[in-house]
């Protein structure tokens, strides 16, 4: 069953789904432009351009391997994307875009982090997420920690490290669920 996640916020009203087929076809260009985004290709770290179609593949391969893909949404427009992965152990790694480099660096990657978190730990069998950033990039890591996130450099963090030289953080269900109470009870979760 696929989820849908609400937040009514003073910057707007965030929406993330997991999207079906047709909304990841309708969708795939805009996301295609996104991470081909020098910026943003530079961050995720590849050099080649990803085409709509591959956009479409690497979403039939997240529903393949059980990971949770999300569409964003602010005010209906498409803002970018996230999923949880490689979900193993009571454990997976979160991974977030916000599409438009002009969007970014304003709260917004922030707050859609706090609702695809507060899904992985109401909904999934997950106790412990990861995150894997590149070492220069300053702004994801921040967005972490304002999450809660702390620098991990155990064996288990860094098996989920995407690059060698990436840096790796973690986060457990009771400190995300101590630091983001407020936020939770604004947060609506529902089976589309």
């Amino acid at each position: 069953m696929a989820s849908r996640i609400e937040w009514v916020t003073p910057v707007g009203t965030l929406l993330a789904v997991e999207p079906t087929p047709a909304e990841i076809l309708a969708h795939c260009g805009v996301l295609a432009t996104a991470y081909n985004d020098p910026h943003n290709a530079l961050m995720l770290g590849h050099d080649a351009v990803i085409t709509p179609r591959e956009v479409i593949t690497l979403y039939a391969e997240m529903a393949e391997r059980g990971d949770v893909p999300f569409l964003l949404f602010r005010d209906g427009e498409l803002a970018g994307d996230a999923d949880v992965r490689g979900m193993a152990q009571r454990t997976a790694e979160l991974a977030i875009l916000v599409a438009m480099p002009s969007a970014q660096g304003k709260g917004l990657g922030t707050r859609f982090a706090i609702m695809v978190h507060a899904f992985a730990f109401a909904q999934l069998p997950v106790d412990q997420l990861y995150a894997s950033i590149r070492a220069d990039n300053t702004a994801s890591r921040r967005v972490f920690e304002k999450l809660g996130y702390v620098l991990d450099r155990s064996s288990a963090a860094s098996a989920y490290a995407d690059e060698p030289g990436d840096v790796v953080m973690s986060i457990d269900r009771a400190t995300f669920l101590s630091c983001h109470a407020a936020d939770m009870a604004q947060i609506v979760i529902a089976v589309r």
